[in-house]
């Protein structure tokens, strides 16, 4: 992550049904389509029995622009309609970061 005054991070947790057949290619795929987006800073994902998916960006209309984006609106349709049996996504503003590496 770069380091800077804030920035925002989309949460994204999920459950997924049976019927994932697809639904992995699409993921890489739209992980890759979303860092070649104006305004990503990264990405971090884990799955289990539930997904979860943090993508960060450096502003709010960085993320409205990636929530449109023609392809990812399509990716979200599958989604809704094929993969997910819930979703929720959060919307926040980073104030700080801590690590340790």
């Amino acid at each position: 992550m770069q380091s800077q005054n804030h920035y925002y991070a989309v949460i994204f947790t999920s459950g997924l049904n049976k019927k994932i057949e697809g639904y992995e290619e699409m993921a890489n795929r739209m992980e890759q389509l979303a860092k070649s987006q104006d305004g990503f800073l990264g990405i971090e994902s884990a799955r289990n029995e539930i997904g979860i998916t943090v993508s960060y960006w450096q502003t709010l209309d960085d993320i409205k622009a990636w929530k449109t984006n023609s392809e990812h609106l399509l990716a979200q349709k599958k989604g809704i309609e094929e993969w997910y049996d819930w979703y929720n996504v959060k919307i926040c503003k980073v104030e700080r970061e801590y690590s340790k590496s």
